[in-house]
């Protein structure tokens, strides 16, 4: 569970990034989560869009993205999603709070 203050730092540095992939027509299905696992597991922080034609409510989606990958679901902007997940690889450099 994240403090305000980490979620806060969490947002700022979120900013700053692209979002790497897109929930479309077809939902939260096996393959996006096992694409967003590997990009967690890498990045720790990444964010996501969620489409208009997708049907989802953005913050529903999130929580829902953020159960399946064990993760923290950062914040809802809008269609954009941030999720957060400490990895377990020693050769990743860590986000520090």
């Amino acid at each position: 569970m994240l403090t305000s203050k980490e979620r806060s730092n969490l947002r700022s540095l979120a900013q700053k990034i692209e979002p790497i992939t897109q929930v479309g027509k077809f939902g939260v299905n096996d393959a996006l989560i096992e694409s967003l696992d590997s990009a967690i597991e890498k990045r720790e922080l990444i964010k996501i869009t969620v489409l208009e034609n997708s049907g989802l409510v953005p913050k529903e989606a999130g929580f829902e993205i953020a159960e399946q990958l064990k993760a923290e679901f950062v914040c809802a902007t809008g269609r954009k999603l941030v999720f957060y997940r400490r990895s377990k690889n020693p050769k990743v450099e860590h986000i520090v709070f």
